[in-house]
C-alpha cells in the first residue's frame, strides 16, 4: 500500500500553444483593431468631460 494510491488523481498538464505565425493579412486586421481600439479611448475621454448635448433647461411655454 503505498501513500499515492488514493484520492484524486493529479491531471495532466495541456501541452503549451504554439505561437503560430502570423501573415500579412492578420497582421493587418490587428493593427486596425488596435488604431480602432485607440481612437475609441480618445473619444470617449472627449465626450466624458461634457454635459449632455442639449443645451436647454428646463423649457417655459410661450404663454404668460
Amino acid at each position: 500500500m503505498s501513500g499515492r494510491e488514493g484520492g484524486k488523481k493529479k491531471p495532466l498538464k495541456n501541452p503549451k500553444k504554439q505561437s503560430k505565425d502570423l501573415d500579412d493579412d492578420e497582421m493587418a486586421f490587428k493593427q486596425k483593431q488596435r488604431e480602432e481600439q485607440k481612437a475609441m479611448k480618445e473619444m470617449q475621454a472627449k465626450a466624458s468631460g461634457k454635459g449632455p448635448l442639449t443645451s436647454g433647461g428646463i423649457k417655459k411655454s410661450g404663454k404668460k
